[in-house]
This record gives structure tokens, sequence and C-alpha cells, in this order.
């Protein structure tokens, strides 16, 4: 563990002790150290409050004040069921025991009274903790698994320094306010329904707006770099997905097979099991495992999936990537040398079974729309080709005004085991993206074990507004999939030539880029983003017809215009655009009427003064058509 780690999960043990002394009844599950903090999970009759927080932080800083030694003690597994035992907390203990593999060492940690299961490590007094604070209550369910019980998770942070923990603190009041769940619905941007289910989205017109925004943007790009446009299905036949291996590969993240009726009903003839069934499903034919296997040149599927064709199961899946789908493009007609590269472009949904405790409001969804794509082209061909997907990530970061990033390098692990394809042809893709990734300018690390399993990737890792980071835009370089899919083109010597394929998404999710987007904004959309881009603000109804035509010339130049006809007064109008977070509020007064003008209030930048509304409409137009970024007065305005 890091010295920062080290000192989280001692607080996490110096929580645990003021627990047990304020509910010696409660029940210890686990409590690790998190890239923010720490928490620990407990099983109380007792509903944790906000003032149970405040009496828990309280006695911490008892403990912490005693200075308790944290003492490592080895154990055998005979000793470490007596010591659980004894302290009443065999209930999840034991269970935490028996995930430690036979042979591996047992042992726990020791501070005061407070004894935990524990590999460690810890700081050596308690006294070295005097900067932690308790910051929440959640509800989590044991193991992360909703059929089991749920417990109460208490959340806390610490630092080395009482400033560091200070600028922390911050920090988070600065995201709450920023939140994109919170700010998606006080803006109307999506709605989450359990009628149709967690993290699955329902974008709302205002959503819709940002939305289609960002997909004429990446269009218009695509366009310029050459791509062709692509649409394909939701769902797909199994075995295209055993083809290209993310079938069995990721299966745990994605949903179930949909059974085609003609095999379900043939196995509940047969008395077939589920456990059968599912099995049968994960079985390949022997003419399958033979393509692959000889197109790879090695046992790329093994004889323990090989099942008797009037076994197997025949089904279709939700789409959990769209890469196959253009694959087949590609090779449903004949290609040259000359045709190459070969550039697909899809906004296609996919879906993939993310755990409940993972989602989290649009950043971590079950059923998102990736800005795909894939290029097909010669190996002469991959450096360029990269170079120009990383140019056009480059453009949609530089113009949302997300210019603090880092790029991260995924390479194979060391042993490989678990990705696909032969070292030559890695040791080729992870130089590419070397040699791309340095051309960048940028600072970039190199990481082994975070490729694809069909190839190494380019990530871009982005810094927001208040300090934190999020990975989006990808590209990644494969000579897998055209192996698996046995994919050619007709090359300058008239032989066959295997293309390599290039995977790119400068967005990555929509759902996941929007909700990035908002946080980033805090809500305060660019105009030529904002789902209402000018809200007119007649001081009186006798201006009404004034605002009115005004309204109708500016939906006709197509910017996104409301009129307040409220009868309140002109500080509540004004108020309400504010909360609403429009970019242009035109107040019309009487003399504005005469003058043919308007009053300009900028949320970013505040009173304009009087233009004309000819000299508006030109602003506004260069203002939207350069998609321009203003210069704030204070950037973290929410």
């Amino acid at each position: 563990m890091s010295p920062l780690e080290e000192l989280r999960h001692s607080a996490s043990h110096i929580l645990a002790t003021a627990i047990l002394r304020i509910f010696p009844d409660a029940k210890l599950d686990i409590g690790p150290p998190t890239d923010t903090g720490f928490y620990y999970d407990i099983d109380l009759d007792h509903k944790l409050t906000a003032d149970d927080l405040v009496k828990l932080e309280a006695e911490m800083k008892k403990v912490a004040d005693e200075n308790q030694r944290f003492d490592r003690k080895e154990v055998s597994r005979e000793e470490a069921v007596a010591i659980i035992t004894s302290r009443g907390q065999e209930r999840y203990k034991l269970g935490r025991l028996a995930d430690i593999p036979e042979g591996e060492k047992i042992s726990f940690y020791q501070n005061g009274e407070f004894m935990d299961l524990c590999a460690g490590t810890h700081v050596r007094y308690s006294s070295k903790l005097k900067a932690f604070k308790l910051l929440s209550i959640a509800g989590a369910y044991h193991r992360g698994d909703e059929k089991n019980k749920q417990l109460q998770r208490i959340y806390g942070t610490a630092f080395p320094t009482k400033e560091e923990l200070a600028q922390h603190l911050e920090r988070t009041e600065q995201a709450k306010a920023r939140d994109h769940r919170k700010l998606g619905k006080e803006l109307k941007l999506f709605h989450i329904d359990e009628d149709v289910g967690q993290g699955l989205i329902l974008w709302t017109p205002n959503g819709s707006i940002i939305r289609q925004e960002l997909q004429d943007f990446i269009g218009g790009e695509l366009r310029k770099q050459g791509y062709s446009q692509v649409f394909t299905p939701h769902i797909g036949k199994l075995e295209l997905y055993k083809t290209s291996g993310h079938f069995p590969y990721y299966k745990e993240s994605q949903f179930s097979p949909v059974f085609e009726n003609e095999s379900l009903a043939k196995a509940l003839n047969e008395g077939c099991s589920c456990a059968e069934a599912y099995a049968r499903l994960d079985g390949v034919s022997a003419q399958l495992a033979a393509q692959i296997n000889a197109r790879t040149g090695k046992e790329t599927i093994t004889p323990d999936r090989v099942m008797p064709d009037d076994k197997l199961l025949n089904g279709f899946m939700l789409k959990p990537m769209n890469c196959p789908h253009h694959i087949k493009i590609f090779a449903s007609q004949p290609h040259s040398y000359r045709d190459l590269p070969v550039r697909l472009a899809e906004f296609g949904t996919v879906y993939r079974w993310e755990q409940s405790g993972e989602l989290n409001g649009m950043t971590r969804v079950r059923g998102f729309t990736q800005d795909d794509a894939h290029l097909f082209c010669t190996e002469e061909q991959v450096a360029a080709e990269v170079l120009g997907c990383l140019a056009l990530v480059k453009v949609v970061l530089t113009t949302l005004g997300m210019t603090d990033y880092r790029v991260r390098v995924g390479l194979r692990d060391p042993d490989g085991k678990k990705f696909a394809g032969n070292p030559e042809q890695w040791d080729k893709a992870e130089a590419a993206c070397r040699e791309a990734a340095k051309s960048l300018g940028v600072p970039f690390t190199e990481e082994p074990g975070e490729a694809a399993f069909y190839g190494p990737k380019i990530d871009f890792v982005i810094k927001d507004v208040i300090g934190r980071e999020w990975q989006l835009g990808t590209v990644q370089v494969d000579y897998v999939l055209p192996v698996r899919f046995d994919l050619s083109y007709i090359g300058a010597d008239n032989a066959k030539h295997r293309p390599v394929m290039i995977h790119r998404a400068p967005f990555g999710s929509m759902e996941r880029f929007c909700g990035v987007l908002i946080e980033h904004f805090g809500g305060d959309f660019p105009a030529w983003l904002a789902p209402e881009q000018v809200r007119l603000v007649p001081i009186s109804d006798n201006l009404n017809d004034y605002a009115r035509a005004f309204l109708t010339r500016l939906k006709a130049e197509g910017f996104r215009a409301t009129i307040d006809e409220h009868s309140d007064k002109l500080g509540g109008k004004i108020r309400r655009a504010e909360l609403d977070k429009v970019p242009y509020t035109l107040v019309m007064g009487y003399k504005e009427a005469e003058t043919q003008s308007v009053s300009v209030r900028s949320r970013a930048r505040g009173d304009e003064g009087v233009i004309s509304l000819d000299a508006f409409v030109a602003k506004l137009k260069t203002e939207v058509s350069t998609r321009a970024l203003p210069d704030k007065k204070k950037t973290d305005k929410v």
C-alpha cells in the first residue's frame, strides 16, 4: 500500500473501533481504503443517522488521541476461527476468512481493544491520524450481491494534513453542486425510471438537444476524415460473438443470451436443466472451433467447449460491441488495397450487464450509445490512421474546453495469458501506439495489463474543472479480429492480405460523456450546446408583441429561444433564467422596443449592455457557428 492508503486503511480500523464502542452489537464485514477515502460495512439493527456520524467521529478522535499501536499477528486458520468467534464476529468474518486460499498467511491487526482479520498494512500508531472526516451512510449488499442482506456502509476520508482534508472537502462540495444526477433533474436533461430499469437512460427533449448537437459535431468531423456512416441492429446471433471472442470472454458483463424459440422448445422437451442449457449456449460446434483454431494457428477454442451440433442451443445477444457488425459490413464485399483504409462509423447502442452497485446516473449504465468507428487498413497505414484518430479526439476535447488530459497506453500483461493473437502482432501494435502517443506532445504512461483482449489501446484521461479524472476517448489497434473473421483484401501483388483493424471512439459512451460534460460545465453549457440558448424577458405585457416578433426571427435563424410571459416581477424572471442556466437573457423594455434593441445579460459574463437586434443575432451566430467557449468571470460558477 501507498502511505496514503495505509493512512486510510488505518482510519477504517479506527472507525470499526469506534463503532464497537458505541454499538457493541454491530457485526462487521469489511473496511478497505478507496481512491478517495475509506469505508466500513456493518450489520446493525439501529439505522444510522447523521447524528450517529458525529458521535462516531468524536469517538474516532478519542481513539486516535490514545496513540494506539497497530500490531500484526500471524495465526493458523484454527486460531483465526477462534479469535473471530470469541469476538462474536463470525457472521461475516468467517466468510472472509474462507476467501483466503489454503497455504496463504492469515493475519490480524490489533489496535487497543480492537482486532480485525486483515492483510494490512497500517500506520504504526493511531496518533498519525490527524485529519479525517466521516462523510455519509449508504446501503451496500453483502459482497455486492442484491440477493444478500443489505448492510450499512459508512464512508469517510483521511489525509496527512488538515489543509489537504479541507481542500478535499471543498472539492467534494463543488462536486455535489455539479453532480450530473442533480443537475440532470433540475435542467430536465434525462430521466431514469424503475419501470424501465436501472441503468437505462430516458433522454428528455432538453437532453436530446445536447446529444444531437454532439452527434452533429462529431458527424461533421467524421465526414472531413472520410468516414462512411453505417447502421446495425441491436442484436446479433450468438455465434457471431463466439467467433469474435466477446462471448464468453465478457460473459459476466453481458446480458444473458436470448434463446431461439425452436432451440428452447427442443431443450425443454429433452428435460434440459437451466445449468445444462447455459452450458450448451457456451458451447461451440466442431466446425467453428476448427475454423478459429486454423485461422489463429493455435488452440484458441479448447476441446472442452466443443459440443455435438444437436446439443448446441442457438440464440441471440443484445450486442455488447459494435465491432463484429462492422466487420461483417467490411466482409460483405471484396476489397483491393486501393480501397483501404475503409472507415465505418456508427452511433450504435450497446448493452452491458453492469452490477446494480456499479450503476451511477449516466456515467455507468446498462445501455449506452458509442460514437463508434472501425477502420480497416494495411499495416503500412496503421501509424497514419492512429494519428488521424488521435487528432479527432483532440479536436473533440479542445472544442469542449477539456484541454487538461493525459494519455494512457494500455499494453498486454507480462504473461499475456488473457490476450489473443501472437506476440509478433502485439509487438507491432504496441509499437504503433507508443509512437502515436509520443506525437501528441502530452504526458503519457504505459500500463501493462490494461489492453483490450484483442489489442493495445490509447485512452484519454480527462481532468475536469475541479480536478477529477475521467477516462473518455479511446483508440485501439487490433490484429486479432481480422484473423478470427478471416478478413482479407487483394494487394498490389494480386494476392490476399490481412487488414489491420483500428477501433476508436472520441466520446466513448454518449451517456457517460454527457454525464461528465454536465459536471464539467456545471450545467452552464456554451451557447451552441445549451438546450435553451436565449430567453426573452419583456418587462411588461405591453411588450409581449415586440418579444414575440423577435422570437420568430430567432427561431427562423435556427436558435433555441423562449419568452418568459409570467406575470411576476422582472427580478423573478431573471432569477428563473439564472436557475435554468440559460446562456443569454434579453431584457426588453420600452426604450429597447423604440430602438429595436435588447439589454443583454450573459450568464457567463454578466451585464453586456444594450445592443441592437441585428448585432445580437450576428454575435450569437458567430458564437454558435464557431462553437465558442465564453471566457467566464468565475470558472467554478454553478
